[in-house]
């Protein structure tokens, strides 16, 4: 049986790799599994770096890549290319990749990033091939981002170009769009939402013209509720670029999952947004498993006292300015303060530079070694390995999407007009699955957390915030060291 026979040749290979991740050979096991039924499974990987799964997926793949299509972000098909594939070439295994946009002609696996994945999926090429998504975690993220497009001032003139006999109706709609779009205050995002009517109007404009060049084609295949669309602003020369972005890719690219064989690989844990989108689609896996992180021992220690005040409170400010002072003074490592909003970590950022000097910086990735580096969430995602391990992190506000984001109030708005309760399904799950990757550095060092945002001792969904930071143990005041 192919899961035998790639359980032992990993066996063997991982005799002569130096690893402490235990589920690499469950993990072939269930792809083998997987490859040989021909079936949909959906496998969670917790507390798994990026570069431990890799083994556990490309052995069995080596054995039996027969109508396999793997499907990669470009940085992890280079790493393919580049890293894992000699590396397996080294030890005795050879697996033929095959890249583009038409099927292989043989049995190699086929190479896709996510726009090539969407342009196989509607020209019908996948047909019965297996899927393989190692970061379905952010499968719906990528998506979207490909998925994406903007019109720009170029695009009008284009567009008025190819239809001079409509030209002036052209001018009128972008002036009409253009007035009433500056007409909205001012934000600090520079970002307007666009309602559906308009884009509406937009495509009852391009089907009455007989030239429509590309983007423009775009818009005339989207259903205006099912894409969050808004205006980028440029106040110095009184212009704006119009985004589309879509707020459910998988319903958009129906069937795309449940049309053929799926694997998915996701390293989130249990994230309810994630299931909720997948159930959406139809996809129903013939075998879901969790592999679970090895049992933490050392609680981590968390700072997070009760009655701090709430974000909308006009005292917040300077509770945070007090409370960082205290937690900043006498730490001889660095500290991480995560705030994403923009105005209040400046402000925050100056205050302390102004009593901690040049300790302080604004989301850098050499600070001293006893610097503070403020910083929004998705930054300290994006670049927390580039880091020393932190000391201390300081959570100043929780990591709840904002709606002063376009495209965060289109999403709202869809589950509202669902019914669905848009804290709990959307705002709360998102802001769950950032914890552990975030808090990860931090713990891994043996440093302390702080969490001055009030709502986690005064709202009862605080307790799930605690609960994703499991062990901990309390510090009930600041002592030096």
């Amino acid at each position: 049986m192919l899961e035998a026979i790639a359980h032992q040749q990993l066996k063997n290979l991982l005799q002569k790799v130096q690893t402490d991740w235990p589920h690499h050979l469950t993990l072939s096991r269930l792809v083998a599994r997987s490859l040989r039924r021909r079936d949909s499974t959906f496998i969670t990987l917790q507390d798994c770096s990026q570069d431990q799964w890799w083994l556990g997926l490309m052995v069995p793949l080596c054995l039996e890549s027969r109508e396999t299509v793997l499907v990669l972000q470009d940085d992890l098909k280079s790493r393919l290319l580049k890293i894992e594939l000699p590396r397996l070439r080294s030890a005795g295994f050879k697996l033929g990749c095959w890249e583009g946009l038409t099927p292989p002609p043989g049995d190699q696996i086929w190479l896709l990033n996510y726009s090539e994945l969407i342009k196989v999926y509607k020209n019908g090429f996948l047909k019965s091939r297996q899927l393989i998504i190692p970061e379905a975690d952010l499968l719906s993220s990528h998506l979207r981002n490909v998925m994406s497009f903007k019109i720009t001032s170029e695009n009008w003139e284009k567009l008025r170009r190819a239809n001079p006999f409509n030209e002036e109706l052209i001018i009128f709609f972008l002036q009409r769009m253009t007035q009433n779009i500056f007409q909205h205050p001012s934000t600090l995002l520079k970002k307007v939402r666009v309602c559906y009517e308009d884009i509406s109007a937009l495509q009852e404009l391009l089907r009455d013209l007989p030239d429509v060049p590309s983007p423009w084609h775009l818009i005339l295949d989207i259903e205006p509720d099912s894409w969050a669309s808004w205006a980028e602003l440029d106040h110095r020369v009184f212009n704006w670029d119009w985004c589309f972005k879509p707020i459910e890719p998988l319903k958009i690219l129906n069937g795309l999952l449940s049309n053929q064989p799926s694997l998915l690989i996701t390293r989130s844990g249990h994230n309810q947004l994630m299931e909720v989108e997948l159930q959406s689609v139809n996809f129903i896996p013939n075998v879901g498993v969790t592999l679970s992180q090895p049992h933490i021992n050392d609680p981590l220690f968390l700072y997070a006292p009760f009655r701090q005040p709430l974000p909308n409170t006009e005292i917040f400010a300077d509770h945070l300015l007090d409370q960082s002072r205290r937690l900043i003074l006498g730490r001889v490592g660095i500290t991480i303060i995560l705030l994403d909003d923009y105005q209040l970590r400046m402000k925050l950022t100056s205050q302390l530079a102004a009593e901690f000097g040049q300790r302080v910086d604004h989301q850098t990735t050499t600070p001293e070694e006893n610097g503070v580096v403020s910083a929004g969430w998705d930054w300290w995602l994006h670049h927390h390995r580039q880091l020393p391990l932190p000391e201390q992190l300081i959570i100043a506000l929780l990591p709840l999407p904002s709606l002063e984001s376009p495209f965060i109030a289109a999403r709202v708005e869809a589950l509202k007009k669902e019914g669905r309760d848009w804290f709990r399904d959307y705002l709360l799950p998102e802001a769950l699955s950032v914890i552990p990757d975030a808090v990860a550095p931090v713990r891994n060092n043996n440093g302390r957390l702080a969490i001055l945002d009030g709502r986690l001792r005064a709202r009862s969904w605080g307790e799930e915030f605690l609960s994703k930071l499991e062990p901990w143990t309390p510090l009930q005041r600041l002592l030096p060291n």
